[in-house]
């Protein structure tokens, strides 16, 4: 957790200490974003899949997506091309009967990304944009679909979308897993939380513990 090469300004909180590895996984393992832009009054925004594209020191440097050309968001970021892009990972209600403890306050543990972009349509990423989500979304199925077997539909669908690259300009988070729990009490929910994917997290940042 020691890498906090997006965070800027005085100390970082123990929430918002995590490393590109912890990006990199949560936008793999929750891909749905919401995408936004606009002024704050007249805000257009959608949930969109993206895929993130890192450097060589696995740093996110863009995400590669697609819209329909017809949804407000596009005429939006066309003319302002600033956007921000919240990924949601994993979440959970914690209740006193999870932490063993009734003198215990409920709360609620939850990983988030906000990404400020420079978001640009291109016509010409259209193709790509739908072949790289489909790879990624397919990978590891016992019979990966193919886009070829949507045969002549593909066309006629292809003309009403416009794939996108957004260029990350900032990142922050926070990573609410538990981390200023005493060791009992962390343990307690690790046990009795049912929800798998934030266990999973939880784990991922008390490492040790």
């Amino acid at each position: 957790m020691a890498d906090r090469e997006f965070q800027t300004g005085g100390s970082v909180s123990l929430f918002e200490r995590f490393d590109k590895a912890d990006v990199k996984a949560l936008i793999e393992e929750f891909p749905l974003a919401w995408v936004s832009g606009g002024p704050a009054a007249t805000l257009d925004a959608s949930l969109l899949p993206l895929v993130g594209v890192y450097d060589a020191d696995g740093r996110l440097v863009e995400l590669i997506g697609h819209m329909m050309r017809s949804n407000p968001l596009h005429a939006t970021l066309e003319q302002d091309p600033h956007g921000t892009i919240l990924f949601n990972g994993p979440g959970a209600y914690v209740g006193p009967e999870h932490a063993g403890r009734r003198d215990w306050a409920p709360t609620w543990n939850y990983a988030q990304l906000k990404i400020r972009a420079e978001i640009g349509f291109d016509d010409a990423l259209t193709e790509a944009s739908l072949q790289i989500l489909i790879d990624a979304m397919e990978a590891g199925r016992a019979a990966p679909w193919s886009i070829d077997e949507l045969g002549a539909r593909y066309r006629s669908m292809l003309g009403h979308i416009i794939g996108f690259r957004a260029i990350v300009t900032s990142l922050s988070g926070k990573f609410k897993l538990g981390q200023d729990e005493s060791g009992e009490t962390l343990h307690n929910i690790l046990d009795g939380l049912p929800d798998a994917d934030t266990v999973a997290w939880m784990r991922r940042f008390n490492q040790g513990r």
